[in-house]
């Protein structure tokens, strides 16, 4: 009966082991500046699940959420969103059978002062789908999984480009060129 816990216990032990071997951390939330303020999150679509997304990060990450409507606030704006499928293979029979799913935004990050934290920059990604022409059974559902996915990970991207920006020490510095 006691062979039993010792086991798990050695388990847990070798897999914690393993993990610190292999490199293994927890990523850190994102850095924002200390005299950032209140931020709103703001989109050209209104009821964006984007910028509902980014919103939620950033207040995970320590940001205090404005008001809608408060002003000398900083403002994340996401100023456009665009989605996109653009067929990469054909069939014998012209049919598009195989897809890029391409979604684009364009945002700009802005302190209550109105100089840029981060400058207005445009995050694309894709991702490929399957659609027979011949059995679309399940495609609109497909499509919908791969939307989701690409929402979160361009709220991801956004947050990991803002936290680039105020580790790197570029605040309130405009880029070179």
């Amino acid at each position: 009966m006691n062979a039993f816990p010792a086991a798990r216990l050695l388990l847990v032990s070798l897999l914690a082991l393993a993990l610190s071997a292999c490199g293994f951390h927890l990523r850190n939330k994102i850095a924002l500046p200390d005299d950032l303020g209140p931020v709103l999150v703001v989109s050209s679509t209104q009821y964006s699940p984007l910028a509902e997304a980014v919103a939620t990060g950033l207040q995970n990450a320590g940001a205090v959420a404005a008001a809608e409507g408060a002003k000398d606030v900083a403002t994340l704006q996401i100023l456009s969103e665009r989605w996109g499928d653009l067929p990469i293979a054909i069939d014998e029979r012209g049919r598009a059978q195989e897809f890029s799913l391409r979604y684009a935004t364009v945002f700009v990050f802005r302190r209550s002062d109105g100089t840029d934290l981060v400058p207005q920059q445009v995050v694309e990604l894709s991702r490929d789908y399957v659609s027979p022409p011949q059995d679309a059974t399940g495609t609109t559902n497909e499509r919908e999984v791969l939307a989701n996915e690409l929402r979160r990970e361009m709220a991801a991207s956004i947050l990991r480009r803002v936290d680039g920006v105020v580790r790197g020490g570029a605040l309130g510095t405009s880029p070179q060129r």
